[in-house]
């Protein structure tokens, strides 16, 4: 069998060793004859592999020690809402930039709980998509947050730089780059992150923020939702995905022993550059975003013939490339080379790139 690599935006391809044992301690988890799945999640077994995923993604990302980290239900959507209801008021306003898809849907549930009022959007230069940076004077010291998405999973705009703002507390919604590269935690307020792309499978997310910024929620806010109720309980108000935090926990020792977020940031630059000169040194393919925004886990990319698309997915799945097919939003093609797609895959991609440029271009 061709062996295959899933460029998928999410859920994402996990580590096979990773997949190996979880694969191997499936019916019987640290001799207890019973699955992972199937223990009490306040049992002591279990609230061990918690606090060990949080030490281990506290050590990855160097998490000050005036920051909770949870452990929650759902994706990055979910935190569209959670986000307004736990730093602001209804007649608070909150800053955005909007970069692509996802800051934009952070906009649309903002306004369901505060003002949200957009400070920066994606624009154009040299023709091609390009973020600049808001200027001081846009940013109101009285706002409750300033949320902005640092890597569009969608669109594949990334920041080379951190917004500056001031006292107001930043926040990111890291869903597609969390732990793949170095970050400084106490410059943000807040950080989220859906699990599914470079920390574990679906059904999980991540927080991690500031102890000041706990216990501000509105009145109207679901326990399950409120930063403070989950903090005070470790994470465990209700039964949590025991599952999706345990492969979790799997996946940061697994970071851990490939040398952490250093090595990571490596690696994934290497991917990056790889398909990056293959679309730059073609006529035949093409990125629509500028070498100054391009993201290192998203990328997408178009042919120059469209009525080719079908046909070049139908061959690369039949190579053992998958998932190539771009957000129905934005089209074309989209590789997501996220921290378990090694380095063999994106030149597997690139190998069948140039040979069927060649065959059809």
């Amino acid at each position: 069998m061709t062996q295959v690599f899933n460029f998928s935006a999410g859920p994402a391809m996990l580590p096979p060793s990773v997949l190996r044992q979880a694969r191997e301690e499936l019916l019987n988890w640290q001799e207890s004859g019973s699955s992972v799945m199937e223990v009490s999640h306040r049992g002591d077994a279990f609230r061990a592999v918690a606090t060990q995923a949080e030490t281990d993604l506290r050590k990855l990302m160097q998490v000050p020690e005036n920051y909770h980290v949870l452990f929650t239900h759902g994706g990055g959507r979910a935190h569209f809402a959670a986000v307004p209801l736990n730093l602001s008021n209804p007649t608070d306003t909150s800053l955005h930039l909007v970069s692509g898809s996802w800051s934009k849907g952070a906009v649309a549930e903002a306004s369901k709980f505060n003002h949200p009022k957009v400070v920066g959007e994606l624009t154009q230069k040299d023709g091609l998509d390009f973020m600049v940076k808001p200027v001081e004077e846009q940013i109101d010291q009285r706002a409750a947050y300033l949320h902005f998405c640092p890597n569009e999973t969608v669109d594949g705009v990334a920041y080379d730089w951190l917004p500056e703002s001031g006292k107001v507390p930043l926040v990111a919604d890291m869903s597609s780059c969390i732990l793949s590269k170095p970050i400084d935690v106490s410059k943000y307020g807040v950080i989220y992150a859906g699990a599914q792309k470079n920390i574990g499978p679906s059904g999980l997310s991540v927080v991690i923020i500031r102890d000041d910024l706990v216990g501000r929620a509105q009145r109207n806010t679901p326990s399950i939702f409120d930063y403070n109720e989950l903090a005070t309980t470790g994470s465990m108000y209700n039964t949590p995905p025991t599952f999706s935090w345990y492969l979790a926990g799997l996946v940061f020792k697994w970071l851990l022993k490939q040398g952490g977020v250093d090595a990571m940031a490596e690696h994934n630059q290497a991917k990056a550059k790889c398909l990056y000169d293959a679309i730059d040194n073609s006529s035949f393919y093409q990125s629509r975003v500028h070498p100054a925004c391009r993201s290192i886990m998203n990328v997408p990319f178009q042919l120059a013939d469209p009525s080719l698309d079908d046909l070049f997915l139908t061959q690369a799945a039949a190579d053992g490339l998958v998932a190539l097919k771009g957000h129905r939003f934005v089209g074309g093609m989209r590789a997501s080379i996220y921290n378990a797609m090694p380095l063999e895959g994106v030149q597997r991609l690139v190998e069948f790139m140039q040979d069927f440029e060649r065959r059809v271009g």
